[in-house]
């Protein structure tokens, strides 16, 4: 019996973050996201060591921090260039409950011109996410007149 390089189960790339206080970060995501707790390990100090969470058909990997392995959330390392970008049903009502949850709003929830309607926060635990409703299938070249017209100013 052979073992496959990787799991059938698993997106091939699949987010792991830290979070500053896991279990409250887990609530957060399921409440603003919608996302379903797959699997939580927790150690006996009742930090999180690793959960998983689904989001449509994607998993995120979540942990709390372990600075002695170097696994540190963002808001320890002074914020994050890391953004997360998940499709919604609706948009303006995730955003909205994220905001309601202590988020904070970095763009406004609107139309772009590549057919999503799109907004970004800030969690309250420092990770970012781009929040998205597909609205407009937008043909090759109508995107590349828009998107001309909107990188020129």
């Amino acid at each position: 019996m052979s073992v496959k390089p990787f799991s059938e189960e698993y997106p091939r790339v699949t987010p792991y973050i830290c979070v500053d206080g896991a279990a409250a970060g887990i609530d957060f995501y399921v409440a603003v996201l919608g996302a379903t707790e797959r699997m939580r390990m927790a150690g006996p100090d009742g930090r999180i060591h690793h959960a998983e969470l689904g989001i449509g058909n994607s998993i995120v990997m979540v942990a709390d921090e372990f600075p002695d392995l170097g696994f540190r959330g963002p808001k320890s390392l002074g914020g994050t260039p890391v953004n997360l970008y998940v499709y919604v049903e609706d948009v303006d009502a995730v955003f909205a409950e994220a905001l309601a949850r202590g988020a904070t709003e970095l763009s406004a929830v609107k139309d772009e011109f590549y057919g999503d309607r799109v907004g970004q926060f800030e969690d309250p635990f420092g990770h970012r996410w781009h929040v998205a409703t597909h609205v407009e299938d937008v043909p090759p070249e109508e995107l590349e007149k828009r998107a001309g017209k909107a990188m020129s100013g």
